[in-house]
């Protein structure tokens, strides 16, 4: 691995390399009868009825202004989380409102911190909330995994640091001040995302190869290295790629914000933010934002332990969910079939499936919200980890689509998984709103066939779309879109670094699977802002035919696509179907075609 820039001036093109207890059993019976009232199960059995509410259980760490020594609890977390990467524990830093003076919340692996206001400006730090990469030797490429939300920060030195890579997400932040996204010494990162947020002086990129950022409000931005991409956002550059490389859309066309906990009073409630339409700027900018209040008795609190049977009688009983945070084993799939509920994780809660079964399956109904979870593939492979709508799903939902928020998928690096399909949309209209699917790259269990996955993210129903697409190293397509009218706004992907050989990726008469693939049947698609990378280290001789294939008819368009060899480990002969320059030698220097046909 080349070592970090260590110039004080940050680099014009970085090269990415990364690369993880006493009483009776009748006298309880009794007493659990007399708590829960009971109801007919599906065969006539009368079955306790599960509770709502309750606490959050010992990895959500709330706190208030008085509490004592933050910053010792919140160091004490960091500490833990710093390097661990692939680790099992996981955290929610929940803050009251009110105004924290001091504090620099270091945010490490699992760990998400967040106000528990309905407004950010209602939890105020006059300090920072950071992510650099010491643990890394200056290398920001591995920060994944954790995040910011709804909180309101006057930055000790004017500027915060947050220096992520992918599956980090800084949403709905106030920033009284600029925010750099690189790390101490302008070393390598390959972020990232914001959303929802205002950040009232400049952002610098400086050494982030790629961003994507959403309905929000920013007072400037500093530079450009491969990609960076602005939907809705005051303030943004102006569209210019790829020279500078910014591609600038006015206005998202459809939205929903990540539904999120807050206070009320002293009653805990989920907020579950409207859709927008043509949005721009953030959503609570101009006072309450627009959405339903859902209090916390409404949801099953769940914690490590319960089974994916509870989990589901939950939702059959009506209730949301929250998962706390920490590591669910499910051996049946969790079936969200009734429309509008929110499934929502705090602290990067992971579920992993055994025995070779989907994860998570979402019916073809309207409205539910699956959110801030990460979905790790098992031993035993399944046939995919997260379904949206059964085969076939065929409703409209275009009034009230249902949508996925930070919603990760992770196949190896933990431990060695599989899965076929990491993703499945099969619902018309759904929104992907930030999401990294990583076959891993690095980590235990990681190899061509040891964690095999091959397609990452595929999508068959209509009118899809994905606002900040991160998909990795799957072993066939990376993303296979079949539906009709799909968009993307912004797309980052590395081809599999561990292909073997030229053989092993050939895909009939042509060179390598293509990242991004529209099916060629489909007639109307678009996307802008998109980027797919080769590191080829096992076998350098390989060439990638392009980053990008899809038909050419007059309603599938793209804007602004680029094609890098990293370090020349590998080449693309084109950037689009037959269209764009090859990249070639050992530079990093992108081949870049600004629209297609």
């Amino acid at each position: 691995m080349q070592a970090p820039p260590t110039s004080s001036a940050p680099p014009t093109a970085p090269r990415r390399h990364r690369r993880s207890k006493a009483v009776s059993f009748a006298a309880l019976a009794v007493s659990l009868l007399m708590a829960f009232p009971t109801a007919q199960s599906a065969f006539g059995d009368e079955t306790a009825e599960l509770p709502g509410g309750g606490d959050l259980g010992p990895n959500v760490l709330v706190f208030d202004p008085s509490t004592p020594d933050i910053q010792g609890k919140v160091d004490e977390v960091f500490k833990k989380q710093e390097s661990n990467q692939f680790g099992t524990d996981r955290y929610a830093l929940m803050f009251k409102p009110g105004t924290y003076d001091n504090i620099n919340a270091q945010i490490g692996f699992y760990t998400s911190i967040a106000g528990l206001g309905l407004n950010p400006d209602d939890t105020t730090f006059n300090g920072d909330v950071t992510v650099d990469a010491g643990w890394f030797d200056g290398n920001a490429t591995q920060n994944f995994w954790r995040s910011a939300e709804n909180l309101a920060l006057n930055p000790v030195s004017g500027t915060n640091r947050w220096a992520v890579s992918q599956a980090a997400p800084f949403r709905r932040m106030h920033v009284k001040g600029g925010l750099n996204l690189a790390p101490d010494g302008y070393g390598w990162a390959s972020g990232g995302y914001i959303a929802d947020s205002k950040i009232d002086g400049e952002v610098g990129p400086y050494s982030q190869q790629q961003w994507y950022t959403r309905d929000s409000s920013i007072g400037g931005w500093g530079n450009g290295v491969w990609n960076m991409t602005f939907s809705g956002v005051e303030g943004a550059p102006a569209q210019s790629f790829p020279e500078p490389p910014y591609t600038t859309l006015d206005n998202t066309p459809v939205s929903r914000e990540k539904p999120f906990l807050y206070l009320d009073g002293d009653d805990y409630k989920v907020f579950v933010p409207a859709k927008r339409t043509n949005a721009r700027g953030t959503s609570w900018g101009n006072g309450t934002p627009q959405g339903e209040s859902i209090p916390l008795d409404q949801f099953y609190v769940v914690k490590p332990g319960a089974t994916a049977e509870t989990i589901n009688a939950a939702v059959d009983q009506g209730l949301h969910l929250l998962f706390t945070p920490g590591v669910y084993h499910v051996d049946q799939t969790i079936d969200i079939d009734r429309a509008d509920t929110v499934a929502l994780g705090l602290g990067l809660a992971t579920i992993i499936p055994d025995n070779g079964v989907t994860a998570v399956k979402v019916g073809d109904v309207d409205g539910v919200k699956l959110a801030g979870l990460l979905i790790d593939a098992g031993t035993t492979n399944s046939e995919s980890l997260i379904e949206v709508g059964p085969e076939g799903s065929s409703a409209n939902h275009a009034d009230n689509p249902t949508s996925l928020q930070d919603v990760f998928v992770r196949v190896g690096g933990a431990g060695a998984g599989k899965a076929t399909n990491g993703l499945v949309v099969n619902s018309n209209d759904t929104i992907i709103d930030h999401t990294w699917l990583w076959r891993a790259d690095h980590g235990d269990g990681v190899g061509w066939e040891t964690n095999r996955s091959d397609y990452g993210l595929t999508v068959n129903g209509d009118n899809v779309l994905a606002t900040g697409l991160f998909v990795e190293h799957f072993n066939k397509y990376d993303v296979q879109w079949n539906g009709e009218n799909g968009k993307t706004i912004f797309f980052q992907n590395e081809k599999a670094y561990d292909a073997p050989n030229q053989d092993a990726i050939q895909n009939g008469d042509i060179k390598g699977y293509a990242a991004y693939k529209v099916a060629d049947s489909v007639t109307t698609h678009e996307g802008w802002g998109m980027g797919s990378y080769c590191y080829f280290n096992v076998d350098p001789t390989i060439r990638q035919q392009h980053g990008f294939q899809a038909p050419v008819k007059p309603g599938v368009k793209f804007h602004d696509l680029l094609v890098v060899s990293l370090g020349g480990q590998g080449q693309y002969d084109h950037v689009i179907n037959d269209t764009g320059s090859p990249t070639s030698g050992t530079d990093t220097i992108p081949s870049q075609v600004v629209s297609f046909p």
